[in-house]
């Protein structure tokens, strides 16, 4: 009997932390959710390296960088020719499979490699009835997607060899737009205004221009909406009727993903699994859920930059511990290697957190992370930047133009900074940059920036110190 860790690693899209109760959540209740937190641990500072569900997912298998792995935009595809952490579990004797959403593209060198089992949606995938390629062959199913997928999860789970490890990668489609919920869950949030978030007026005051000429604001997204505003409402009362129906569907989509986590946590309780089998929650990145006046993600902001994760394993994870160290996707693959005693390659980037489960850092872990985003103004105008965060600090540069990548616009904009003291402005609503009291610590942060380029081998740098301040 092969008594290496089961993994269960379970992911939605575009699900922020602060909808789910286990991080403080003023807006739902994601019980299912909480009961991973509660009997294992909850990480607060997990960062993505590129808020875009493709790039997100391409470092998640990978363990590298998008410049590494060549996943920048959504207009990417994933070579299955190269190292996966799904693989090397495969080659060292775990049956591994994926379901649900794969968005790395499809057909050729783009379809999953590495699992024994794969059946995913199409692209997006629908809501409804949607369209499954199971090991290539395509076929519509009847039904709602988020039941669908866990479905066919408790179906491999049962069917599998029982003698030996699995890895099940169960990829959720929602909560992405349009934010189409099952029609039991129409009745959550009925005759009850949703609270707006703090910063849901910001005017975009003493920051950049490409944060006041994005165009992903709640007042303006009814394409993103399964219904539209009422014609007489305009302003801000238009801008409250969208914010209201986009956060109610978006709730009740989670409510589905919530309940369906109830589902496969109950299979491994039933089995006698659950002491065995490492079960992570994560998103490929985070969500402005009105925060900012806006919607999507992208940018660096704390909102989209952000990822929830949660992960028990009882042999190694005390119930209900908290973890405050920096932690990035590109760190799943190499510490999911390390829980399954297979070796990690030089070649990955991030680093395995395992000795964090027992509250333990490593030595010389990271105190800053780098970020990079590619997609210039192809989608809500928002400009290709890269920038570093401390636990105080955000320093970000809108370098602000295409460099020839797929799916970017060629349209260069000027260039700009932004720097944020978290500590003092949590919201990010104030841009220092340009403050004097602030001339060393920006030196010393694009020192740091230069570095991390360098260390991550993104080392083209195209601004100087010297530049003002």
């Amino acid at each position: 009997m092969d008594n290496r860790p089961n993994i269960l690693y379970i992911m939605s899209d575009d699900h922020a932390a602060h909808a789910m109760s286990c991080y403080g959540s003023k807006i739902n209740q994601t019980p299912n959710l909480d009961r991973i937190a509660n009997e294992g641990m909850r990480f607060d500072n997990c960062f993505c390296t590129n808020a875009l569900c493709t790039p997100s997912r391409a470092s998640i298998l990978t363990g590298t960088y998008n410049h590494i792995n060549g996943v920048r935009t959504l207009d990417s595809q994933l070579d299955g020719r190269g190292i996966t952490f799904p693989k090397l579990l495969q080659q060292a004797g775990y049956q591994t499979a994926i379901i649900g959403k794969w968005h790395l593209g499809h057909g050729g060198f783009s379809d999953p490699t590495g699992f024994d089992y794969w059946n995913i949606l199409p692209g997006q995938g629908a809501y409804h009835d949607p369209e499954f390629i199971e090991m290539g062959e395509e076929k519509t199913v009847p039904g709602y997607v988020t039941d669908l997928i866990t479905d066919y999860s408790l179906q491999w789970m049962k069917q599998r060899d029982e003698n030996k490890p699995f890895l099940l990668m169960c990829h959720h489609k929602a909560p992405h737009d349009k934010f189409e919920y099952h029609p039991k869950h129409a009745h959550l949030y009925e005759n009850i205004d949703i609270p707006e978030p703090e910063t849901f007026y910001d005017d975009y005051a003493n920051r950049s221009d490409a944060a006041k000429e994005a165009t992903c604001k709640i007042a303006d997204m009814d394409r993103h909406l399964t219904e539209t505003a009422p014609e007489h409402l305009t302003g801000e009362v238009r801008k409250k009727w969208n914010y209201q129906k986009f956060i109610k569907d978006y709730l009740r989509c989670i409510a589905s993903i919530d309940e369906n986590v109830g589902r496969l946590l109950d299979y491994l309780d039933e089995q006698g699994l659950a002491d065995n089998t490492i079960v992570v929650y994560t998103s490929d990145q985070g969500f402005f859920l009105g925060d900012h006046g806006w919607y999507d993600k992208r940018f660096m902001y704390e909102e989209s930059l952000r990822m929830p994760f949660l992960m028990r394993y009882p042999q190694e994870i005390k119930r209900s511990t908290l973890n405050s160290s920096m932690v990035l996707n590109v760190d799943f693959a190499p510490m999911l290697l390390d829980c399954a005693g297979v070796e990690i390659p030089v070649t990955m980037q991030g680093r395995s957190f395992r000795t964090m489960f027992k509250e333990q850092v490593p030595p010389e872990w990271r105190q800053s992370m780098y970020y990079r985003y590619w997609m210039h103004l192809a989608h809500f105008h928002i400009k290709a930047h890269y920038g570093m965060r401390t636990d105080r600090y955000k320093l970000i540069y809108y370098y602000a133009e295409a460099l020839g990548v797929e799916g970017a616009i060629d349209e260069t904009k000027p260039t700009e900074w932004e720097l944020f003291d978290l500590e003092r402005d949590p919201y990010e609503l104030l841009n220092v940059y340009d403050h004097p009291d602030y001339r060393d610590t920006v030196r010393e942060l694009k020192e740091e920036l230069i570095r991390l380029r360098q260390e991550v081998k993104d080392d083209s740098c195209d601004f100087r110190l010297e530049q003002r301040p």
